[in-house]
């Protein structure tokens, strides 16, 4: 089996991966909710995992914080080991003060303060999107569950401590739902390469309200997302 640099395979990748930044979340997520679970890359830590979900193969991998980061693993998933769909699963900053803690939010599109997309050389402005399918698939499994989210545009920022404190006020005005670090690099480098791809989140703070989460509250609420995203990821891996 080929390897890359960041990605030495011991075990099969799914076609279809989720993607939360911290490894051990992954983790968490492979042990909790996939069977017959087997560690596929372990490369610099960031753990890989592939099971199955209701009869279908799913992986599971750790994307490390930041566009760079993230691009870089997609990159590698989708070109060198046939990926077709990549789902980030993570937490977010609400930049609007009625999302409340433990909100879903779903990005539609994500806007970014990052130069990553200047590399694709476009004569305009390029708008990262989500998939579609992938995004019809969560609204429609959250009608299912009952489980209301929050759809629409992201803001994927390079910058975690902003020495500009107005930045999130001027993102806020123009309906951005709030702010993360990798989805607008991960939806460029997939639609670059014909693939899907879509960011789904849990709010952890609330940057208007000052509302934040603890990293045990973190943990508990993550399920919500998961369980939303998993039927999902299963329909697509069977295609």
């Amino acid at each position: 089996m080929q390897q890359t640099p960041h990605i030495n395979p011991t075990g099969p990748i799914a076609n279809t991966v989720l993607m939360p930044g911290d490894p051990l979340r992954a983790k968490f997520i492979a042990e909790t909710y996939l069977r017959d679970v087997v560690q596929f890359n372990a490369v610099r830590g960031m753990l890989g995992f592939t099971g199955t979900y209701e009869g279908a193969q799913i992986s599971v991998m750790g994307s490390g914080m930041g566009i760079p980061s993230i691009s870089l693993y997609a990159h590698e998933l989708i070109h060198f080991f046939g990926v077709r769909n990549i789902i980030r699963v993570g937490s977010c900053g609400a930049l609007q003060p009625d999302l409340d803690l433990y909100d879903v939010v779903v990005a539609s599109s994500a806007s970014t303060d990052s130069n990553f997309i200047n590399q694709f050389d476009l004569p305009g402005t390029y708008a990262p999107t989500a998939s579609w399918d992938l995004l019809e698939g969560v609204y429609k499994e959250s009608q299912r569950q009952d489980t209301p989210i929050h759809v629409g545009n992201i803001l994927s920022s390079d910058v975690f401590y902003n020495f500009d404190q107005t930045v999130n006020e001027r993102w806020a005005k123009m309906g951005v739902l709030a702010v993360e670090m990798e989805s607008a690099g991960l939806y460029s480098v997939a639609a670059e390469a014909g693939a899907n791809a879509l960011g789904i989140f849990t709010v952890s703070d609330n940057i208007v309200t000052d509302a934040h989460t603890s990293a045990q509250e973190r943990q508990e609420a993550f399920t919500k997302m998961i369980e939303l995203t998993l039927p999902v990821a299963a329909k697509e891996a069977d295609k």
